[in-house]
């Protein structure tokens, strides 16, 4: 493998990634064929013990089985273990990015055999990702990007740029598979990544890519410490009862304590309760609306929240002093 810079750097990423999140190194690698997963699995196989490659295909365009042939065949000559294809069903539900995106974890998580999955998503990725959560505006966490690692995904190059894949790709004398769909206008990620990237970056004089992916990572810092004392906040507001009479074995929470924690610290954890209950697709609406039941509340009823089945739904309330979840 040549020393050039890029290729250093990409093997440089790898190896500080792996003694921290997969020490037993060995690891499986999300191979599509592009040039990121492309040098993060040659790279992977320099810095590891042990690579599986696995390549979904999504059979949504013509020749589709034959890229993802040619993308094993490219691992195993790489050196992985193994390289697997797999075939996967893409629904129509939120859409087909949202969609394909589905199959494809459901697919990577099934084959995996217990190891971490390394996925080729760089810094470029990163920014993308936050543009997006800022236009959702979905809060603090929806703009915290993706991590290094969140168990079994893996991210080593999340501090890369996108070019240094590419160059790595050069130099390394691979040739990358170029998927249509990255330059198709159709799809919200590709125009953010060739129109509005590239004219924030002129309008505001470079560094945009980067300084979205530091603010990622500090949001994530603060986050983990938010998360912490609202898991706290929620222990307290579990076990605390003024009338011990009213004990059930039921999942509820004390109106008193979470009225009194600060609105940060109270709906993260009126969140994290309403997700061990079954809520599914949690909107800040939902969450506003449950918050609600402990801060103004005024007689109101139930809040639906997703999560039900289609005969039922689940009904998050409140009900003598205690926030309460039902499925009616």
């Amino acid at each position: 493998m040549p020393e050039t810079a890029a290729v250093l750097e990409i093997r440089q990423a790898v190896r500080a990634w792996l003694p921290e999140y997969a020490p037993a190194r060995a690891v499986a690698v999300a191979l599509s064929g592009g040039a990121d997963s492309l040098a993060l699995t040659a790279a992977a196989v320099v810095e590891a013990d042990s690579v599986d490659a696995l390549i979904v295909d999504h059979r949504l365009q013509p020749g589709s089985a034959q890229v993802a042939a040619d993308a094993a065949a490219a691992a195993l000559r790489l050196g992985c273990r193994s390289a697997r294809v797999l075939e996967v069903e893409v629904g129509t539900e939120g859409g087909m990015e949202a969609a394909a995106r589905h199959a494809r974890y459901a697919a990577l998580g099934a084959a995996r055999a217990g190891l971490p999955v390394l996925l080729g998503h760089t810094l470029d990725d990163q920014a993308e990702t936050v543009l997006l959560g800022l236009a959702r505006g979905s809060g603090g966490r929806s703009i915290q990007g993706m991590a290094s690692y969140a168990e079994p995904w893996g991210r080593p190059l999340l501090g890369v740029r996108r070019a240094v894949t590419r160059q790595f790709c050069a130099d390394f004398g691979a040739t990358p598979h170029e998927d249509p769909h990255n330059f198709s206008p159709d799809f919200t990620r590709v125009r953010l990544r060739s129109e509005a990237l590239p004219l924030l970056e002129d309008v505001l004089g470079g560094g945009v890519a980067a300084a979205l992916a530091r603010t990622a990572e500090q949001l994530r810092e603060d986050g983990a410490v938010l998360d912490v004392l609202a898991t706290d906040l929620l222990e307290a507001a579990r076990g605390h009862r003024t009338d011990p009479a009213t004990a059930t074995d039921e999942d509820t929470l004390s109106i008193e304590i979470l009225a009194t924690a600060p609105a940060a610290l109270r709906r993260r954890a009126i969140r994290a309760w309403l997700l061990a209950g079954g809520a599914k697709a949690l909107t800040d609406k939902h969450l506003r609306a449950v918050d609600a039941l402990v801060t103004a509340w005024r007689g109101q009823g139930g809040v639906a929240v997703g999560g039900g089945s289609p005969r039922t739904r689940l009904v998050a309330g409140r009900e003598h002093g205690r926030l309460t979840m039902h499925r009616r």
